[in-house]
C-alpha cells in the first residue's frame, strides 16, 4: 500500500512496512510543513489586473498556501482573487494586504465568496476556513464588537480619538454626556486644561484665527447659568432701528438688552416688557431674579415720554429714581430709560426705573 496525503496540509501519511529507510526524512519533512503552518511567513506577489492567484498545496512539500502568515504584495491594477483549493477544509491564516493600487482583494475557497479586502483596506485579517469557505474571524476589530469593554485605562499613546459628526460620549445607559457636531474645514476648537492645586481648570477657545469667540448657546429660551463668578467682560445685545416711539411698544428681552429708537418720538408711549411674542417675562424668570434693560428714544422739537409701563400686558407702577415719574421728555436729545425688573413672586414684579437725558 502506498502513502496517502492529509487533506489540509498534504502531509505524507505512510503505512506500516512502506518507505523502508525513508521514514526519518519523510517525518522531518512533515514536521517542517507543520512548522510552516504554525509559524511560517510567506510573501506572495499578486501584481496585475483583474485575475486570480492560486495558493499552492503540494503533496509532501512546503508550499506557499501552507504558511500561517501570508503577505500579499505587488501593484494591482484591477480586482484580484486569491484562491485556496477546494480540498483544503480547515486552515487558519493571517493575511496582510500590502498591495498598492485601489482595488479589492478577495481571499476565498475555490467556488465560494470568501472575504474581501476593500480597495483602500491595506490591513491584516485573521481568517479561517470553516469547511466550506474562507471566513473573517473579526478578531482585533473593535468595529465588529458592538459592546467593546475596556479591561483597563484607555491610553491613546499620543494619537487622537475620532468621533463622527453627530456622535456622542454616552453614560452606561446610553444617554449622551456630550454631543459633537462637525463643521467642514474647522480651524477653531476648545482647549481643556487641568491644573495643579490652587488653580482652576480652564476651557479656552483656540485655533488659527487671531480672535475667537467662545459661544455658549442655551436651547429655546433657556439661559446660560454661571455659579459664583467674577465676570470680567460682558457685551450686551443692542438692537437699533428707525422706529418712532408711539402707542404700545413691546420690548422683547429675549431679543436684546438695549433697544435704540433712532426716529424722533411722535407721541407718549406705553412700554410693555415681555419675553417675546411667544413667551411671557414671567415664564422666563424665576422668583428672586432680576433683569435690567435700556430703552433709548430719539426726541425732536416736541418731546414725549414713557407715560405707562406694563409687564406681559399688565400695568405695573415703577419706582422712579428721584421719587417721581417723568411727566415730559427732553427736546432734541436722546432720552434713555433704564428698568431693573425684580421678580418677587408669580407674575409679581418690582421695577426700578430712571430717565436720563443725553444731548
Amino acid at each position: 500500500m502506498t502513502s496517502s496525503y492529509s487533506t489540509d496540509l498534504k502531509l505524507e501519511l505512510m503505512v506500516t512496512g512502506e518507505k523502508a529507510g525513508l521514514w526519518g526524512d519523510i517525518t522531518n519533512t512533515n514536521l517542517v510543513i507543520l512548522q510552516q503552518s504554525i509559524a511560517g511567513y510567506g510573501s506572495i506577489s499578486i501584481a496585475g489586473g483583474v485575475g486570480n492567484t492560486d495558493l499552492a498545496f503540494t503533496n509532501a512539500a512546503t508550499s506557499d498556501g501552507k504558511n500561517a502568515v501570508i503577505e500579499l504584495t505587488g501593484t494591482i491594477t484591477g480586482a484580484r482573487t486569491v484562491t485556496v483549493p477546494v480540498t483544503v477544509t480547515n486552515k487558519v491564516y493571517v493575511i496582510k494586504n500590502s498591495t498598492s493600487g485601489a482595488y479589492t482583494v478577495t481571499v476565498l475557497v475555490s467556488g465560494q465568496t470568501g472575504v474581501v479586502f476593500a480597495a483602500t483596506e491595506k490591513t491584516s485579517k485573521i481568517l479561517y476556513i470553516n469547511g466550506t469557505d474562507v471566513v473573517d474571524s473579526n478578531i482585533g476589530k473593535v468595529s465588529n464588537d458592538i459592546t467593546p469593554t475596556l479591561a483597563g485605562v484607555l491610553d491613546t499613546n499620543g494619537n487622537d480619538i475620532v468621533i463622527d459628526d453627530a456622535g456622542a460620549i454616552e453614560d452606561d445607559s446610553n444617554n449622551p454626556y456630550i454631543g459633537f457636531q462637525k463643521t467642514a474645514s474647522a480651524v477653531n476648537y476648545l482647549d481643556v486644561t487641568n491644573q495643579a492645586t490652587g488653580t482652576g481648570p480652564s476651557i479656552a477657545a483656540v485655533g488659527t484665527d487671531a480672535n475667537i469667540d467662545l459661544n455658549l448657546t442655551p436651547k429655546g429660551i433657556g439661559r446660560v447659568v454661571l455659579g459664583s463668578s467674577a465676570i470680567q467682560q460682558v457685551a450686551e445685545k443692542v438692537t437699533t432701528e428707525a422706529t418712532a416711539a408711539t402707542g404700545t411698544v413691546n420690548y422683547d428681552v429675549i431679543t436684546q438688552a438695549v433697544w435704540n429708537f433712532t426716529t424722533d418720538a411722535s407721541a407718549n408711549w406705553t412700554l410693555n416688557v415681555r419675553g417675546d411674542g411667544s413667551n411671557s417675562l414671567d415664564s422666563i424668570m424665576d422668583n428672586g431674579e432680576s433683569i435690567t434693560i435700556a430703552h433709548i428714544v430719539s426726541q425732536g422739537a416736541t418731546a414725549y415720554y414713557n407715560s405707562a409701563f406694563e409687564i406681559d400686558g399688565s400695568s405695573v407702577t415703577p419706582e422712579w429714581q428721584g421719587g417721581s415719574a417723568p411727566t415730559a421728555g427732553n427736546v432734541s436729545s436722546l432720552d434713555t430709560y433704564s428698568y431693573t425688573i425684580i421678580k418677587t413672586a408669580s407674575a409679581t414684579f418690582t421695577v426700578l426705573a430712571a430717565q436720563t437725558q443725553f444731548a
